[in-house]
């Protein structure tokens, strides 16, 4: 089936040829024919990271956007800035043959003032992260009584990121009679309570199997101990010669600290996190997408909106907090019905939850050998081969200045010619890898470490510490409540961003006028006092403590 056969506008259409594509993916045929359908309805699409989804909202809502109306009728609301920008980008290309057609894109990190006068001048369709929206919404800068379509994309992570009262918020201004349309990668248990609450009957339409993975992702893990990661890291990296990839790490801190070694150590890599400006994400970003940049290291916020095609390899450095955010991470590949590879760099004692993973994604993840040096030579003498074989040479150009060369070389075979060509490009490998020492953790210890972690999940209930379920918590005290603008959503983002620590390792919050407490899983509870103390919010010092305990172990509150 051809777009034109889907019931588009001329003009949509149009568009669309215009940019090369010619039929639609499974997701968009199914999609746009259910929302096009003679009864609109509330809508639930599933599908991974790649597959055309904003398309599969974007053209129907174009198609139903009535220009002659200057009031916003349509609404996207998505996690991060990057993929704002991204939406309204693709909005604007399929939209650029209907005629005074306006689209506004509101995300935090740049003048709200300029946005606010974008609405204002009249906005058919605003795309928006959930902060930023409700900021504007206060300011009575953005009214929302007469929208008609509501899309809430990558919605399972909008709800990782501690979203849900934001949105909760954001669709109170909205009317009961809208549609709502939900896109998201997997069908987390937030999603659902979402689907429930503020749907009405939905079709639900998927074009995989729940929370599975893409099947042209080939996944890997290799085991190593925690002091070979890097080095590990560096193999895996010089075993492909052609990668063009995105390292995943947990923290900022982190990210940061293995772009500026890779940079040191001769390698194409740039770091993408929080602490970044605006300006900085988007100079990085073009760089990847021109790819002048090969290796972009990121935070799983930050990597948001990563809309590249060519990606060939999605590194975790560490295993993701959640099952989900890891079919977010290997969703960066096998973009556009391309293959790739994703690739979980693991310590002994976590192979546990690499099986796991498998399990939830239903694919199997094949456990290899980190490389030997040996075999990275041999890689990279294929490659440099392949690229001399296949460079185009100019005759004419290069013409007039071989004769010195033949002249200079011509005492050489040759053999003597090759070997001393492939020596130049080369020698580094050999250098370094000379003698490298084998780096796979061993598999005796790999397996008892397993074994041991298991038998411990009996004995002591350490099966917990698995993904999505919460192991000991420690309760916190902090300085700011209600009074200071402080909700649980702006609470639970303020954290994960200051300190990488996921929204699944938080336990309840209690938000009180003038202060909150909050439970964190104590295997990350350090990072509460030496990352978030001392830090500000709203121009006010956070303030954090332990909670004191009464005696009888029960704490101050």
């Amino acid at each position: 089936m051809s777009f034109r056969n889907l019931g588009l506008h001329d003009e949509i259409v149009q568009a669309v040829e215009s940019m090369g594509y010619e039929n639609p993916t499974p997701i968009q045929e199914q999609a746009i024919t259910q929302i096009l359908s003679d009864e609109p309805q509330d809508l639930i699409g599933l599908a991974q990271t790649g597959t055309g989804k904003t398309a599969a909202f974007g053209l129907p809502l174009l198609h139903l956007i009535d220009t002659s109306n200057p009031k916003t009728q349509g609404l996207v609301v998505c996690p991060t800035r990057e993929l704002a920008s991204q939406i309204s980008n693709e909005l604007t290309q399929y939209a650029q043959f209907m005629k005074n057609l306006k689209i506004a894109v509101v995300y935090g990190g740049t003048s709200i003032d300029q946005q606010i006068r974008a609405v204002k001048r009249g906005a058919h369709i605003i795309v928006a992260t959930p902060g930023r929206l409700i900021d504007m919404i206060n300011r009575k800068a953005v009214k929302l009584e007469n929208v008609e379509v509501v899309v809430l994309d990558e919605a399972d992570e909008m709800f990782n990121m501690g979203f849900q009262e934001d949105i909760d918020n954001i669709l109170s201004y909205t009317p009961e009679t809208k549609n709502t349309w939900l896109f998201s990668a997997t069908m987390s248990k937030e999603v659902e309570k979402v689907a429930h609450k503020y749907m009405d009957t939905p079709v639900e339409i998927a074009v995989s199997r729940r929370n599975e993975s893409a099947r042209n992702i080939e996944h890997h893990y290799y085991v190593v101990d925690r002091h070979n990661k890097y080095p590990a890291l560096k193999r895996v990296i010089d075993f492909y010669p052609g990668i063009f990839g995105v390292i995943f790490c947990r923290t900022r801190k982190e990210t940061q600290e293995i772009a500026e070694s890779l940079t040191r150590d001769g390698y194409n890599a740039e770091a993408i996190h929080g602490d970044l400006s605006q300006v900085q994400r988007e100079q990085v970003m073009k760089k990847f997408r021109e790819r002048s940049l090969q290796l972009l290291v990121a935070t799983d916020v930050a990597a948001r909106g990563i809309d590249v095609s060519d990606v060939t390899h999605v590194i975790n450095y560490n295993l993701p907090d959640d099952l989900e955010s890891y079919t977010h991470r290997s969703g960066r590949t096998a973009r556009a019905g391309k293959s790739g590879t994703s690739i979980i760099l693991t310590v002994p004692r976590e192979v546990y939850r690499v099986k796991d993973l498998g399990r939830f994604i239903k694919k199997d993840i094949i456990l290899k050998k980190v490389p030997t040096g040996m075999d990275v030579c041999q890689n990279q003498m294929t490659a440099l081969v392949g690229r001399v074989k296949e460079v185009e040479v100019s005759e004419e150009e290069i013409g007039k200045f071989l004769p010195e060369a033949y002249e200079a070389l011509q005492e050489l075979t040759k053999e003597d010619l090759i070997q001393r060509f492939v020596s130049v490009e080369f020698n580094r490998f050999l250098d370094y890898y000379r003698g490298a020492a084998d780096i796979n953790a061993r598999e005796r210890r790999n397996d008892s470490r397993d074994r041991n972690n298991r038998s411990g999940d009996r004995r002591k209930g350490a099966g917990k510490e698995r993904f999505g379920l919460k192991t000991a918590q420690e309760r916190f005290f902090m300085n700011l409540g209600e009074i200071d603008d402080l909700n649980k959503g702006a609470l639970v983002r303020m954290i994960c961003d200051r300190t990488g620590i996921n929204s699944a390792n938080l336990g309840s919050i209690d938000l009180k006028r003038e202060y909150t407490f909050f439970d964190v899983e104590k295997k990350v509870a350090g990072k509460i006092l030496t990352q978030l103390h001392g830090t500000n919010y709203k121009g006010r010092k956070v303030k954090v403590e332990v909670a004191q305990k009464k005696r009888g172990g029960r704490r101050h509150q």
